[in-house]
């Protein structure tokens, strides 16, 4: 069977995209006496997570993982629970 004679019919397409969801440390401000300039360690690591979903266009069925990690491993398994 050619790619051109697939009965449509039987196909559906999914749209899929992934998202960071993170947090970053800002600026610190702390309590201090008038006329001082105090410093302040800052909290400079980064905390994220990563949401993978999916919407099929004809049915409106939706499928999202939650993941601590943006790799190939990752995206397999996304793929696999698909």
């Amino acid at each position: 069977m050619l790619p051109t004679d697939i009965d449509l019919s039987l196909v559906d397409i999914w749209q899929q995209d992934e998202s960071r969801v993170g947090q970053q440390g800002s600026i610190t401000r702390i309590w201090a006496k008038t006329g001082t300039r105090p410093r302040k360690v800052r909290q400079q690591q980064f905390i994220a997570t990563y949401i993978y979903g999916a919407v099929c266009a004809k049915t409106g069925a939706t499928f999202g993982l939650v993941l601590p990690y943006t790799n190939t491993k990752s995206m397999q398994l996304f793929l696999d629970e698909l």
